[in-house]
């Protein structure tokens, strides 16, 4: 009986990972850039109190002009873009064939 060796096929019926039928191919992680938008600080207001205006008038009298009060500042949220690096596929490895078949015994 004639074996796989002597119809000039060789390492055709070893399983794989055979290193003359098969061989490791590796694919990379990939990787993406993702802008995002973060806020750096909240928004808020901010209360400034006016004292009263006093003046002297033309009799020694001191009257007020204008009574105290607030004043309301309003401070904006302040927003930033940051870039952060997030993973989209892992790298992986696997076998593929070297040869389609073997020329002599069709494997």
């Amino acid at each position: 009986m004639t074996g796989a060796a002597s119809a000039g096929c060789y390492n055709c019926y070893t399983p794989p990972p055979c290193q003359t039928c098969y061989q490791q191919q590796y694919v990379a992680p990939q990787y993406r850039t993702v802008d995002e938008t973060v806020m750096v600080s909240p928004g808020s207001v901010v209360a400034h109190r006016t004292p009263a205006q006093y003046r002297t008038v033309m009799v020694p009298q001191t009257v007020m002009v204008a009574p105290p009060g607030v004043q309301y500042e309003r401070i904006p949220p302040q927003y930033a873009t940051r870039q952060r690096v997030e993973m989209v596929s892992p790298g992986y490895s696997y076998y593929a064939p070297v040869q389609m078949g073997c020329a002599s015994c069709g494997y």
